[in-house]
């Protein structure tokens, strides 16, 4: 009994294994298969849209797709959300110097002429200096998902960013919207050589 149970949890596992191999493999092909896009909106209103302007012309400079505004026309939909939040940030800080310095001397001789006595001297310092910075600053995201004609998700990514040198955030979440598909896509093409290439 207890050998049966072994063997049908075995062929269990293996069979979920070979399930799951199957769903990356048409995963794998589905993404390699995707020749024209079309980038639906994202939630997240005007900041929303203007992202996804900046993630069309991004994907658009890989020269991997076609991106068409006929969904119908499309292999694959790119839909999610993207956001551009502005915020400042506020830096306060004070600085303080203090000093002081006291000395004296005290003497006295008597004759019968006159009498002599001692002195004192004293010196203080104090200084304070404090600052107070406001810095604007945008945090932008996006949040979104590949997916073919049946509504399978083929690929997803979540970018964030605070701006770039020489870039702000929304341009720099689409440059790496673009960049991880470009890089996943590379992966899929690599992977797929490689079982090609292998022994049976």
């Amino acid at each position: 009994m207890k050998s049966l149970t072994l063997i049908l949890a075995s062929g269990l596992a293996a069979g979920i294994m070979v399930g799951q191999e199957i769903a990356a493999s048409d995963t794998v092909s589905g993404l390699l298969e995707v020749k024209r896009i079309y980038v639906g909106p994202l939630t997240g209103g005007a900041a929303g849209a203007a992202l996804r302007e900046l993630i069309i012309s991004s994907l658009d400079s890989t020269k991997l797709f076609v991106l068409t505004d006929n969904p119908e026309r499309a292999d694959a939909v790119l839909k999610g959300a993207a956001d551009d939040q502005a915020f400042t940030d506020t830096f306060d800080s004070s600085e303080g110097l203090s000093g002081h310095e006291n000395a004296g001397k005290y003497g006295s001789a008597s004759s019968s002429y006159k009498k002599l006595g001692g002195g004192y001297l004293g010196a203080s310092a104090s200084g304070n200096e404090s600052h107070h910075i406001k810095e604007r600053k945008h945090e932008a995201y996006a949040s979104v998902r590949l997916c073919n004609r049946d509504g399978d998700v083929l690929w997803s990514t979540t970018q964030e960013s605070l701006g770039a040198k020489f870039r702000g955030a929304s341009a720099d979440v689409a440059a790496k919207v673009a960049r991880q598909l470009t890089m996943d896509i590379d992966l899929a093409r690599r992977s797929t050589s490689a079982t090609e290439a292998a022994p049976r």
